[in-house]
This record gives structure tokens, sequence and C-alpha cells, in this order.
């Protein structure tokens, strides 16, 4: 796998900012089963990795946290900045973070570390600005994400159309040397049709491929294959993501 263009993750993330609070359900039922494995308790200091337009900032934020915004898109932090949803705002890659160490009781990472060329970086940089007796809670996506998607392209053509994703056994193993919890769970979004399903990832800005694509149009017989293939169910068309969430609790 070539290391990831985290010039490009930025570039599309940031074209998405001022809409991606639209087409971001995917997120917001990530964060709210992230935030039900939580221990219940105030969090003074709080990191938002990968923050995004800064939805669980504000949550953090009206909580009575000190919150920190961080992410790799100037252009989503901008959005966040102007929404006032934090403290303090920081433009960084999560593999390298710019941080002290030590400084907060909660580190937050919602979808984010996929962007990562190394999870074990990643999550050791994450890991390292946690204060003791603090916690580190991070969503990520699984292989065979998105299962809907890879097969109604492949009635079209022999390109990736989507990342591929680590799989829960190597998420497992990252995890091991900490003392934390896991789980797999699956979310299933609803589209009326495949364009609208594809214009979801479009939305949020989840449409850098590592593996690159060759840019070409979506004709309308294209379409209309994509849409002939996506399995659908009661009329509609699903799309699976497959969320792994690791709670991690710094002795």
């Amino acid at each position: 796998m070539p290391p990831v263009n985290k010039q490009a993750v930025a570039a599309a993330f940031g074209r998405a900012a001022s809409h991606y609070q639209q087409h971001d359900e995917l997120q917001r039922r990530s964060a709210a089963r992230l935030l039900s494995q939580l221990p219940p308790r105030m969090f003074s200091r709080v990191l938002d990795a990968g923050c995004g337009p800064g939805s669980v900032s504000r949550y953090w934020k009206d909580a009575g946290s000190e919150v920190t915004a961080l992410d790799l898109s100037p252009q989503m932090l901008e959005q966040a900045r102007q929404q006032q949803v934090a403290h303090h705002y920081v433009a960084a890659d999560i593999e390298a973070l710019p941080l002290a160490d030590a400084q907060f009781d909660l580190v937050w990472s919602n979808l984010a570390v996929q962007w990562c060329d190394d999870l074990n970086a990643a999550l050791s940089e994450l890991y390292r600005v946690v204060r003791p007796g603090g916690v580190l809670a991070f969503t990520t996506l699984v292989a065979g994400s998105m299962p809907e998607l890879n097969q109604a392209w492949r009635t079209v053509d022999d390109r990736p159309h989507a990342n591929h994703f680590l799989p829960e056994e190597t998420l497992c193993t990252a995890l091991a040397r900490w003392q934390g919890h896991s789980r797999v769970e699956s979310i299933t979004l609803s589209f009326p049709d495949a364009l609208s399903a594809m214009r979801s990832l479009k939305g949020i800005g989840a449409t850098h491929l590592h593996e690159g694509r060759s840019e070409q149009l979506l004709t309308r017989g294209k379409l209309q294959a994509l849409q002939l293939a996506w399995p659908q169910q009661a009329g509609v068309c699903p799309l699976t993501y497959h969320l792994f969430w690791g709670v991690i609790e710094r002795v």
C-alpha cells in the first residue's frame, strides 16, 4: 500500500467542509455508540482529534470540558472555529501531534484514524497525550465495509472505488498492548437510490482513494448499471459500515 497522501485527504475534506453536516449521519451514529462506552464521569480537558466541523467538540464544550479541536483540514477547522465549538484549534496530523505529553483527560477520535498511514503510530500519539487515569476513545472502519458499493461497481469496472480498511484482527492486535476494550458493530444507512448513497460519501469528503483513481464522468449508463446492481432492501439502497470502537484507559 503506498503512503497516504495527507495533502489530498485534507483537500477532499476541505471541499466538503461547508456542507459536511448535511451528510454526517454515519459520524453522528458512530459518535453515539462511542459515547455510550465511556465511563460516566467529567472530563476536564478533551482533545477532539479529527474534529471535522466540530459537532462532538461542541458536545464536550457544552458539558463543561476545556476542548481542543484538531483536524488535518484547515477548512474543517475553520468551520469549527466559526461555530465556536472549542477553546483551542490546532491544524495537525494525528500521527505527529504538536502537543505535550499527558495533558488530556479524554482523547476522542471518531472515524479519523483510517486516514492515517500507520495505525500503531496514530494510536501511540493519541495515547501519549492522555493523562494517567485518562481515556483514549476512538472509532474506525473495518474491512468489509460498504459491500453494496463495491458489489455495484464490480458490474461496471474493475477499478477501486472504496478504500481498503484494516481487518478486525489487526485492530485488536494494535490495542492489545494497552488496557482497554473494543467491539465491532454494523451501521446500515438507507438511501433512495445509488446516486444518493454515493453523494453521501462525497458530502463528508470521504472520496480520496489511497490507491488512486482515474478521473472519469459518471455517465447515465453507468449510473443505471450501478442502480440495477446495488443490492436493494424494501425499495431502498443500503450502505453498510462495520464500525470498530476502542476505549483505552491510561494507567
